[in-house]
């Protein structure tokens, strides 16, 4: 709707802000301005990347996540292998603070287990006359720290003579919470090496190709059209099969994160090599010509710094792929194999549709898998954004 003409010779309206005069208003902007013109670099992305609130959440998020893989076993409350024989798929156990209406603390209710011979299952009740405080930095199971030495120090314990399954149990009475805190590390870990290879790969063969270009360049793009042809997941089980079975379980680790680095560069590399394509005629780059500098040096003093915030963003989304073809693999049966444990090993248990009808709780370990693969979608995401700040 149009605002009508004010009539001729008719006042025309006078409006007056009723905030009070800030003399030094003008002063202050200029200050902002001079803070902006004066900031590094760094400074404008973290300020950039403050204003993504769920990006500043997820990066904090995987901060932690990654800290607790360091100190798995003092987290978690039983030993990997510890097995209780009498609490076989057990559901998990809820805590509790109240008891009787006067709080007692961090506690569980012991359970009772009866055999249901109608439907061939064990069925857990809640003892309420037993109750079992927890324990905090306490002593239990023993375990070897990183493998280097021996130590029986937990964060949190069950009751003397007690049990504690957060998570419920698997098909061998393993505590599922003490598994998923062990298998983080190698999930997480071998996404992390995956992505350092294809970093490697892709920055030196995109680099070459798009500095140098002609022929070089000419067979690079071939042999990236043909991988990125093959669909992802036949492929690594493909290579994944040839991985001799007598492998020790370290040398089977080794051997995933290699297939996984050395497939997934191609798009890396793409991306390295149309930015070198852009910059490689910009007078700088002429300059350190012209001063003899050689292809080595201009592409990693002068060319890879000036996308380095692009390639960061890039890892961080490339990194969800990873784990979640280490999972894929290891669900099949072609990755990992136990006695290493991983979040897809540990989904392996729920490939029934029987298990997962009578123990949804085994399909825990996917919850992990998702809230890492959102948390690191979400930083690539705010890492794009800051990687311009100018924008």
């Amino acid at each position: 709707m149009k605002t009508p003409l004010p009539e001729p010779g008719a006042p025309l309206g006078h409006f007056v802000s009723d905030k009070p005069f800030d003399p030094y208003a003008a002063e202050r902007k200029t200050e902002e301005l001079k803070k902006v013109a004066q900031a590094s670099q760094f400074q404008l992305m973290w300020w950039q990347f403050r204003r993504h609130r769920m990006a500043l959440v997820s990066g904090i998020f995987l901060i932690v996540i990654y800290l607790m893989i360091t100190v798995s076993e003092f987290l978690a409350p039983y030993n990997l292998h510890t097995r209780n024989i009498d609490f076989i798929y057990s559901p998990p156990q809820t805590l509790r603070f109240m008891h009787e209406g006067r709080f007692v603390g961090p506690f569980v209710y012991g359970q009772t287990m009866t055999l249901d011979m109608d439907n061939l299952r064990r069925v857990y009740t809640d003892d309420r006359t037993d109750v079992q405080k927890l324990r905090f930095f306490c002593r239990g199971d023993r375990y070897r720290f990183w493998g280097l030495f021996t130590s029986d120090v937990h964060l949190v314990c069950p009751a003397k003579d007690g049990q504690f399954f957060f998570l419920g149990t698997d098909r061998l009475g393993r505590d599922m919470l003490s598994r998923i805190l062990y298998g983080a590390r190698i999930s997480l870990t071998i996404g992390a090496l995956g992505v350092a290879m294809s970093f490697v790969l892709g920055i030196v063969i995109g680099g070459l190709a798009g500095y140098h270009g002609g022929v070089f360049d000419l067979v690079v793009q071939r042999v990236i059209e043909v991988l990125q042809s093959i669909p992802s997941i036949p492929l690594w089980m493909a290579l994944a099969a040839i991985i001799p079975v007598t492998w020790s379980p370290i040398l089977v680790y080794v051997g995933i994160t290699i297939i996984l680095g050395m497939l997934d560069w191609t798009g890396l590399a793409r991306a390295v090599r149309s930015k070198l394509l852009a910059l490689r005629e910009e007078d700088y780059v002429l300059a350190a010509q012209v001063m003899g500098a050689g292809s080595a040096r201009i592409i990693r003093r002068h060319l890879i710094p000036g996308f380095m915030s692009h390639l960061i963003a890039s890892a961080t989304l490339t990194i969800p792929g990873m784990i979640l073809g280490e999972t894929a693999l290891s669900f099949l049966g072609l990755g990992l194999r136990p006695p290493i444990t991983s979040w897809g090993i540990l989904l392996t248990e729920a490939r029934s549709i029987n298990i997962i009808a009578l123990y949804p709780w085994l399909l825990f370990p996917v919850v992990p898998v998702v809230l890492v693969i959102l948390a690191f979608n979400f930083l690539g995401d705010g890492l794009r954004d800051a990687a311009d700040p100018y924008k």
